[in-house]
């Protein structure tokens, strides 16, 4: 299990979000969703602004100042032994959203690439889905495109059961729903 905690975006880390920023846009300049889970951060201006959007965005009443039509809470993946900026994930409210409830999901996450395939994703997935049961959202959507078999490992390893594919864009996007544990929930 890798060591790591899922935090609230905070000032402290505003120059490590600033890093992961630059080394996922040096990095995957070619892909397309390159800051899933991190809203805002293709256009921010520094660490401290995508903070405040982060926090616009998990108040439902402030996020449409942020841009965004559904809340969510950011969570920072921060390495416990160096107190390293490794990922970052978000966890939506709903999905009652022609995007989200086809192929966008109630999480959405990224690994920065020099941390890729350290088992960060999945140990930030199975802490969301803690934080998920927290929020009584008994069952979560979480997406892959179908050539991201990291991502797809990582979700399956979180008990991710397949539902179907869909195009987007000329994408295959993997669809798959995660029991967050909640009492009751099926």
């Amino acid at each position: 299990m890798a060591d790591i905690r899922l935090l609230e975006p905070s000032i402290e880390y505003a120059g490590q979000i600033e890093d992961f920023r630059n080394e996922v846009l040096e990095a995957d300049a070619d892909c397309g969703d390159i800051f899933a889970g991190c809203f805002g951060m293709s256009d921010m201006t520094s660490g401290e602004d995508w903070i405040r959007i982060s926090r616009l965005l998990r108040d439902p009443a402030t996020s449409m100042e942020a841009g965004a039509k559904v809340g969510e809470i950011s969570y920072l993946a921060v390495r416990e032994s160096d107190d390293r900026l490794v990922g970052i994930i978000c966890l939506r409210f709903h999905i009652d959203h022609p995007i989200l409830s086809v192929w966008g999901g109630h999480v959405g996450y990224t690994v920065r690439p020099s941390e890729r395939r350290k088992g960060y994703a999945t140990e930030m997935i199975r802490q969301v889905i803690g934080k998920a049961r927290e929020l009584r959202i008994p069952k979560i959507l979480i997406t892959c495109d179908d050539t991201n078999t990291g991502s797809e490992k990582a979700i399956v390893n979180n008990g991710g059961v397949y539902e179907y594919s869909v195009d987007v864009d000329g994408a295959n996007v993997k669809r798959f729903w995660i029991d967050s544990g909640m009492q009751g929930s099926r």
